[in-house]
């Protein structure tokens, strides 16, 4: 006899049969999403986001920097957007919108509104892939921009300093509007003695009541209202103006005792002369019109000097003609007569 082994069932049969197929089924639904999930990761955030991104001031001159996420590959490109927070809408930056690794994004004329907060975010892509966005922390440009140092020049002024600001030139009207006082840290050269000085903003400022002939370093920063980001300018030096020197001192005063003396000489001559002219035409012209000459036909003879009859007065008392005796000369004058009569 030969053996036959028993066979199964019909209902067995097709219990086997079924479980074959479903696991069959099962496996091939958890392919699919084995390979939808490959996609999706290499589709959708397989790059690794940027890192460290923020925003820079200088003088309300904003940059944007970040640095690429780990193991980032060299060809990836990076894109900013903004946001300003009185809005809800992201808005992309048109220059910044296929940067590379270790470029920055300048952002001065896009933050139109000085006082108002902004955020910004950049995200790396290629073609078919992208990563997560990172995010900057709020940025305010009026406030949270750092206020550098103007330029400084400095001059003396005897026992003073002459300090000229000029402001840098971008963004002047702005800057102009921020500054509100200068703050002026003053150290003397020779021994290391130092003050500050608080002055209103202005473009001319003088610091006084310093030596003469000594050396000093000013440095200068500006402060504001709304904003305390301020850095102080590299110091700059200069002498006040120098004393004279002795030796010049001592000529000076040499040639000023001589001049002083000719200049007295002229004042003294020139006072003399005055009052010997003033005597003189005060002094009047005598005119002898009360000697009356007569004539012997009975005229009156012409008035004679003042001069003249002086002369014959004197010649009348002193001559020895009067006391000869004969008749009388007519020079000869009777003593004590206001006239002269002709015999």
């Amino acid at each position: 006899m030969v053996y036959q082994p028993p066979t199964a069932p019909a209902t067995l049969t097709l219990s086997m049969t079924f479980h074959s197929k479903l696991n069959n089924i099962h496996g091939d639904t958890m392919g699919l999403w084995r390979i939808l999930l490959h996609l999706h990761l290499v589709l959708c955030v397989s790059l690794p986001a940027p890192s460290n991104v923020s925003v820079s001031s200088f003088n309300l001159e904003h940059t944007l920097c970040f640095l690429p996420g780990l193991e980032t590959p060299s060809d990836i490109r990076f894109t900013v957007q903004i946001l300003r927070l009185r809005r809800t809408m992201w808005r992309p930056v048109t220059a910044c919108s296929e940067l590379r690794a270790g470029q920055t994004c300048d952002l001065t004329h896009v933050f139109k509104e000085p006082s108002d907060p902004y955020r910004a975010r950049v995200q790396a892509f290629t073609f078919t892939q992208t990563s997560n966005w990172t995010v900057s922390e709020q940025f305010t440009p009026l406030s949270d921009t750092v206020l550098g140092p103007p330029d400084v020049s400095l001059s003396g002024c005897g026992n003073c300093l002459l300090l000229h600001i000029t402001l840098p030139t971008k963004a002047l009207k702005q800057l102009k509007q921020l500054y509100r006082r200068v703050v002026l840290h003053v150290r003397r050269s020779r021994d290391g003695a130092q003050f500050n000085l608080s002055l209103p903003y202005n473009e001319e400022n003088k610091i006084s009541y310093l030596q003469q002939g000594v050396e000093y370093c000013v440095s200068v920063s500006v402060t504001s209202l709304i904003n305390y980001n301020c850095v102080a300018s590299t110091p700059r030096c200069a002498f006040t103006s120098l004393p004279l020197p002795t030796s010049s001192l001592h000529m000076l005063l040499s040639l000023l005792g001589p001049f002083c003396a000719l200049a007295f000489l002229l004042v003294g001559l020139f006072v003399c002369g005055g009052q010997l002219s003033f005597k003189i035409r005060r002094q009047p012209l005598q005119r002898t019109l009360s000697y009356v000459i007569h004539w012997p036909n009975g005229r009156i003879a012409p008035a004679v000097a003042s001069d003249e009859m002086s002369a014959l007065h004197q010649h009348r008392e002193g001559s020895a003609d009067c006391l000869l005796p004969g008749p009388a000369s007519s020079s000869c004058l009777q003593g004590g007569s206001n006239s002269v009569q002709w015999h």
